[in-house]
């Protein structure tokens, strides 16, 4: 069983604060947190954290992702994603775990996966 993400404990490693922007593809291994402007493609193992005052658009493949800014296109985790109000989301979301707090603005779709990417592969080897 994985457990849940802590943003309070954890170390932020890298930080891309308001009023700043960036167009291109980020990856990384530790917790990011987003407060500016983001255009592109995001990739990594670990937790992405989208502030209130963050603007991101783009494809999302990380483990965990804890959104309270706007967003718009597809997020892929495969731990959980947290959606905190005042999170405005356009877009599809694939997660095994799907948090929404009242008064988070969600249009898309959500496909819930299973939480052990291992039995997942079994099920698909065997169709």
């Amino acid at each position: 069983m994985k457990k849940s993400v802590s943003i309070d404990k954890a170390d932020i490693k890298a930080f891309l604060g308001p009023g700043s922007s960036f167009e291109g593809k980020l990856s990384f291994d530790e917790m990011v947190r987003l407060d500016g402007s983001f255009v592109g493609e995001i990739n990594s193992t670990d937790t992405l954290v989208v502030g209130e005052s963050a603007k991101v658009e783009g494809d999302i493949r990380v483990g965990a992702l804890v959104l309270s800014g706007s967003f718009k296109g597809n997020v892929y985790a495969t731990n959980m994603v947290d959606l905190r109000a005042p999170a405005r989301v356009e877009g599809n979301i694939e997660t095994p775990v799907l948090k929404i707090e009242e008064k988070v603005l969600f249009n898309g779709q959500v496909v819930m996966t299973d939480a052990t990417p291992k039995i997942r592969e079994m099920k698909t080897d065997k169709q």
